[in-house]
This record gives C-alpha cells, sequence and structure tokens, in this order.
C-alpha cells in the first residue's frame, strides 16, 4: 500500500512532466521532477518511519489581478480566465507548504492535536517558463516585460491539521481528509527579496 501509493504518484506527476516536455512553452523541468519525487519520498518515508504523515505538503491559492492590461491578457492567455484554470495553472498565485502537526512531534506536550507550523513556497512574476518574453509564431517578440523581476517567496505560518479534529460522523471525516490538502488560511510572514512582510491573512 505504501509503495505503490507513493510510486504511483511518481508516476503520474512524470507523465505530466513528459507532456511538458513536448510544449514548445514550457518544456521539461529537472527541478519539477526533482520536486515530485521528493514529494513521493516524503511520503513513504513518514509511513515507513513513524505509520503516520507527521508532515503534509499543503497548496494555498488565491485569484490574482495584476492590475494591469497588458499583464492581465498575458495572465488570461497562459493561465486562462476561469477560477478552476487559474487555480491549476497561476504560478504566481500559487503557495506550496510543508505543514508539520507540532503535537506528533511533541507528544507530552499540552498543544492541541490540530496545531501545526508550516513553511511555504511561492514565486511572483512569472509571465513565461524562463523569462517574460514570448515570440508569435513567425518570431516575432509579442510579448516582453523582461522589466519585471521574477522571485521567490518564502512563508512562515501557523495551521490546522483538519484530520485531527475528532468527529463520529464518516462524511464529516471525510471532508475533513478532503480539505487537509489545502492550507487552513491563517496569517503569514513572507520572506522574499530580501525584505520581510506580514500579511494578516494567506489564501
Amino acid at each position: 500500500r505504501i509503495w505503490l501509493g507513493g510510486l504511483s504518484g511518481v508516476v503520474y506527476q512524470t507523465a505530466l512532466e513528459v507532456m511538458d516536455g513536448f510544449s514548445t512553452e514550457w518544456g521539461f523541468s529537472w527541478g519539477d521532477f526533482s520536486a515530485n519525487v521528493a514529494g513521493s519520498a516524503l511520503l513513504v518515508g513518514q509511513e515507513l518511519a513513524w505509520d503516520d504523515q507527521r508532515i503534509k505538503i499543503k497548496f494555498s491559492f488565491h485569484k490574482n489581478n495584476y492590475g494591469d492590461v497588458q499583464l492581465n491578457q498575458r495572465a488570461n492567455d497562459l493561465y486562462g480566465k476561469t477560477l478552476a484554470q487559474r487555480l491549476i495553472k497561476d504560478y504566481n498565485a500559487q503557495t506550496y507548504w510543508a505543514s508539520a502537526n507540532l503535537k506528533s512531534f511533541l507528544p507530552k506536550s499540552n498543544l492541541p492535536a490540530w496545531l501545526g507550523m508550516a513553511v511555504g513556497y511561492g514565486a511572483e512574476g512569472m509571465y513565461g517558463a524562463r523569462n517574460n518574453v514570448a515570440k508569435d509564431k513567425e518570431g516575432n517578440i509579442a510579448f516582453d516585460r523582461s522589466d519585471l523581476k521574477r522571485y521567490r517567496q518564502w512563508y512562515f505560518a501557523p495551521d490546522i491539521d483538519l484530520t485531527k479534529i475528532k468527529t463520529n460522523k464518516k462524511g464529516i471525516r471525510f471532508l475533513l481528509t478532503v480539505l487537509s490538502a489545502f492550507k487552513f488560511p491563517t496569517p503569514s510572514l513572507e520572506f522574499s527579496n530580501g525584505k520581510f512582510k506580514v500579511h494578516a491573512l494567506h489564501f
């Protein structure tokens, strides 16, 4: 069960990376492939070591308004116009988290079983796979915003492990398990461009 779950994740994600490899806009990414393998390895390793998922990979998203006609058009072209398309494709609006359940590491403490702390990773200023320049089918430059900086964002925030909320209702327990794939909205501390920034509520 453990190995089947972990390896099936690698196979599925690798298939997506291979398809990206045939895309002229994107191409195969060794960074993405390595992250996929690391995510599956984290799941398998925790199951073998603790028979539990003490550290969970989570996801959060916010609808991004780029505040510029050209950038909004570029985002529509790249990431789609609907919320569902943006949820999957808009990397500027996504944050990926590693959320650790504190009680599982400190079982003798008085900490609530649902409390966690999370480290997040995101990016901003991405309007293309490797740079902010795009060409049309004839090879002419159709979009050039090389003036905009592409940068990484790191976050630190509290989290809630919904699977630790006790309930006897199977339907509610299933719903909480599904929702636990998403980072619970909380305040966060961002570090990017050499500066710290506080967010009152991070989605």
